[in-house]
């Protein structure tokens, strides 16, 4: 049976979730700061109004021991956001929780390493998005968005919507990555999404409501690195790739 404190923190939560929408934040954003409050409320058994500066230290010390440094922030912005906005409360800085700051620069994938990548990823749908992104300098989540509409041909460049800082930018198309993705397209066939979702099968890609599932992009790439013995994260820096048999 639900206890009265659970349904009160269940209601917190959907305001959380409204909030965060209706603040104009990515959706990336929203899922971290959703992701935070169901696990601090599991946590402290769904009493979150009331919250000491003890309680937090102890909180963000466990996670630590599970978590890195970016869910500890990402939790504590979570919180910081949810005690204003839901819970209409000041927030008080908790001093002694200081991510630290880190500035690293990103790993160099080679020519070779990429096209290795490539060949070594037996499913078409993620060996073509894989070299995508790679080619067009994209992230995960820009690469996962992309639709036939964001393809300029005639103008050979790419539109990215929504990129970090909830901007659009565009990007220039390499002839080799059009032919490839004219060449998968004919393959699925799907009136908007360029990368459709694989649930259906390539066959009934063309019915899919949404696109590549993250999750599953990400398992696959971690195998694949792992089998190559490469040590690098993916995707990198861009760099354009003549793949003629990419298929």
């Amino acid at each position: 049976m639900t206890s009265s404190i659970e349904i009160k923190f269940k209601h917190y939560y959907a305001q959380h979730c409204k909030q965060l929408v209706l603040k104009g934040l990515q959706p990336k954003t929203v899922e971290a700061y959703s992701r935070a409050i169901r696990r601090i409320g599991h946590y402290f058994n769904y009493r979150m109004e009331t919250l000491s500066e003890d309680q937090l230290l102890d909180y963000f010390h466990d996670l630590l021991t599970t978590h890195s440094w970016s869910a500890v922030k990402l939790d504590l912005y979570g919180l910081k956001f949810f005690y204003m906005h839901v819970l209409h409360k000041p927030w008080i800085d908790v001093p002694v929780i200081k991510p630290p700051r880190c500035t690293r620069i990103p790993d160099i994938v080679t020519v070779e390493e990429a096209q290795q990548l490539f060949l070594l990823t037996r499913k078409l749908s993620y060996r073509i998005f894989y070299f995508t992104i790679y080619s067009l300098g994209l992230r995960l989540g820009e690469g996962l968005n992309l639709e036939i509409g964001d393809i300029d041909a005639s103008r050979m460049r790419v539109h990215v919507r929504n990129a970090k800082g909830n901007k659009d930018r565009l990007v220039p198309l390499p002839s080799n990555t059009l032919l490839v993705l004219r060449k998968f397209w004919a393959v699925h066939r799907h009136p908007r999404l360029l990368f459709p979702n694989r649930s259906r099968g390539l066959q009934g890609a063309y019915l899919a409501k949404s696109p590549l599932d993250r999750g599953g992009v990400q398992k696959t790439i971690a195998l694949v690195t792992q089998e190559m013995g490469l040590k690098k994260r993916f995707p990198v820096t861009p760099y354009v790739i003549a793949m003629p048999h990419i298929y």
